[in-house]
């Protein structure tokens, strides 16, 4: 009887350690497989490139963005400085404004790029106001532009209400929106540097230091982070904006009202780059480099295309891709380099993607009555 108890308390044990082990493994699985359920209300991961959404959740859902608002405030402020170095006096409406702050004073002296510094690291909202004043005379006219810079991005459901993303009724965004303003920004290489900055400090006109360490805890924990920005509010919950780089692929990730926004981030961003490869469709290109050209000096001309289609693409989507040809037989002299000859069209499961114009590589002159002469004089 005692042998038998204390087998049944082995077995006991050692379904435990099964199960414990199973339901580790599980967990595992949920937090790496595709099928992640992420806590963030609302969620987008896109390939920077192509714009290509990898990932989403509620992308297209309307929501407060508290700080990652900053995003449009750096971009349009980069695009419309003169000169990003110029310094310029700090005014009463920059001073005092509430939330995070880099403790402006009045009539100190700063540069742009130092408020930049402070705007994307520390997240000053102060800075924020500061800077939108000193493009356009005035925040609210600072406000009209990031409106009109997103619109050109195609962020066509989102409304800005001011420059730091403190709550309003009417400042908001998607999820959808942010990825693609972010994949936008990424694209400026002072902006890149900018929020990929781990600490630095900045310095006014009298001499006064400031040193910022960014709150993005994913700048020092994973691999290949190159930013973006956090935001919290109580509206907005905590959000973050992040954006990874590796072997030439930027996914960006956006998550709104997300507890666990580094977390989460991490593992969809992760996902991503497990999942997708960034493929150049333009290599799979066949046609004939060359076509005949009727009654020219050179009796065939070169063709080529000058773009790349850089794509993200699953191992099993990859058979998907598909081409459409449209380009001339034959064409008639003179043929003049740079004349567009045809087109070419790829398809991904059936859906076009990228086309592309297909030109003359070189010029070729008319085969004249007189060259036609020289050439049979020369032969004979």
């Amino acid at each position: 009887m005692k042998i038998k108890s204390w087998a049944w308390a082995v077995s006991f044990v050692l379904i435990f350690v099964l199960l414990f082990t199973l339901g580790a493994g599980v967990c595992e699985f949920a937090r790496t497989s595709t099928s992640y359920a992420t806590s963030a209300k609302a969620m987008c991961v896109m390939e920077a490139g192509s714009k290509r959404v990898l990932n989403k959740s509620n992308f297209s859902q309307q929501l407060p963005m508290a700080s990652t608002t900053k995003i449009m405030t750096a971009i349009t402020a980069i695009e419309n400085c003169d000169d990003l170095d110029a310094q310029f006096e700090i005014s009463p409406k920059a001073v005092g404004i509430s939330g995070t702050s880099i403790y402006l004073r009045k009539g100190e002296v700063m540069s742009t790029r130092d408020l930049l510094y402070g705007l994307m690291l520390v997240s000053g909202n102060d800075a924020s106001v500061a800077i939108g004043e000193h493009i356009s005379g005035d925040w609210k006219k600072f406000v009209e532009l990031m409106n009109k810079t997103a619109y050109k991005i195609g962020a066509v459901n989102s409304h800005f209400d001011n420059t730091h993303g403190l709550d309003s009724p009417t400042h908001y965004t998607t999820a959808y929106d942010l990825a693609l303003i972010t994949s936008y920004a990424l694209q400026n290489e002072t902006f890149k540097e900018i929020v990929s900055t781990k600490n630095t400090r900045i310095t006014n006109k009298d001499g006064k230091i400031r040193y910022l360490k960014n709150k993005n805890k994913l700048l020092t924990s994973l691999e290949g982070c190159c930013g973006v920005k956090t935001g919290f509010t109580d509206d907005a919950g905590r959000c973050l904006v992040s954006a990874c780089e590796r072997e030439g692929m930027t996914v960006v990730c956006v998550v709104l009202n997300c507890g666990p926004m580094f977390e989460d981030s991490k593992v969809l961003l992760e996902q991503a780059f497990r999942d997708y490869h960034l493929i150049d469709l333009t290599a799979g290109y066949a046609y004939k480099d060359c076509i005949p050209v009727n009654e020219g000096r050179s009796q065939m001309v070169r063709i080529g295309t000058k773009e790349k289609c850089l794509y993200p693409l699953k191992d099993n989507e990859i058979g998907k891709v598909k081409y459409e040809y449209n380009i001339a037989e034959i064409v008639d002299a003179p043929v003049v380099k740079g004349d567009e000859i045809g087109e070419i069209k790829i398809f991904v499961d059936n859906k076009l993607q990228f086309s592309e114009k297909v030109f003359t590589m070189e010029s070729v002159r008319r085969d004249s009555v007189w060259s036609k002469l020289k050439d049979f004089i020369e032969r004979w």
